[in-house]
């Protein structure tokens, strides 16, 4: 049974930072694009980031450019998504998502096939 656990999330002040984990069992990070999504209420769920595939390249939304960092450690099964700059806009909560596709950058949620539960992002002082 493949699962994806997002860890990390919570309350923070505005220009303070998070980072975000996503543990994956039943199959192998390290052979799957990563999507990172959020979804604030009232909205649809659209990317933040992705991983690709085979070398980690790695994709930004125009709003969390030079803020946010994806990353992977294959060891651990683990991506990341560490959080820097966070603004109240950034409130939502993030998934995480893994595809086995070359497609890069994967950006809309139906292209993948496995997703974590979710983690809360709140941005506020």
């Amino acid at each position: 049974q493949v699962q994806l656990v997002e860890t990390g999330g919570g309350l923070v002040q505005p220009g303070g930072s998070l980072r975000l984990s996503c543990a994956a069992s039943g199959i192998h990070l390290e052979f799957y694009a990563i999507g990172w999504f959020r979804q604030a209420p009232g909205k649809e769920r659209e990317v933040v980031s992705c991983i690709a595939r085979k070398d980690d390249r790695t994709y930004y939304t125009d709003s969390v450019q030079g803020r946010f960092t994806a990353s992977r450690d294959n060891a651990q099964n683990t991506v990341y998504l560490q959080m820097n700059g966070l603004k109240p806009e950034d409130t939502a909560t993030y998934y995480c998502a893994a595809v086995v596709s070359l497609n890069f950058p994967a950006t809309l949620p139906e292209e993948y096939t496995y997703w974590g539960q979710g983690t809360q992002v709140s941005v506020s002082s």
